[in-house]
């Protein structure tokens, strides 16, 4: 039991490990003078309140900057085949596998041969009757 669901999460474990590793995150940071606005990590970052669109223009040169963050995730995985491995490798792999399958040998089917008779019915106990008894 114990192993069955230390097998499942380890699967699970190296499931979301390959998903992070392969995917890029954005952090948007949005800053007004010194003040941290809003922080965004998928979608753009909600920038000042302003009115007007000259306003924004010129409050942005001045004191809005946006700062943004790429993490980027591997763009290949690599798959390698049985025979990208050199001779010898794939020697012992194959070995291994051979050995490790044959090690856990079961028992040899016991063969009954009194299995489907069943056993004559006592009318009477014959050393009761014989009175002779293993003293």
């Amino acid at each position: 039991m114990i192993k069955h669901f230390l097998h499942k999460s380890f699967s699970v474990l190296l499931a979301l490990l390959v998903l992070f590793s392969t995917v890029s995150f954005t952090f948007e940071k949005h800053y007004c003078g010194d003040i941290l606005i809003d922080v965004s990590i998928f979608s753009e970052a909600q920038k000042c309140g302003t009115d007007t669109v000259e306003e924004e223009i010129t409050t942005k040169m001045m004191c809005c900057k946006d700062e943004i963050k790429l993490v980027k995730g591997q763009d290949e995985l690599k798959v390698s085949n049985f025979d990208d491995l050199n001779f010898q490798n794939q020697l012992f792999i194959s070995t291994f596998t051979y050995a490790f399958i044959n090690l856990f040998e079961g028992l040899p089917q016991q063969v009954s041969p009194h299995k489907d008779y069943s056993p004559p019915n006592l009318v009477a106990d014959i050393q009761v009757l014989d009175q002779v008894f293993i003293i």
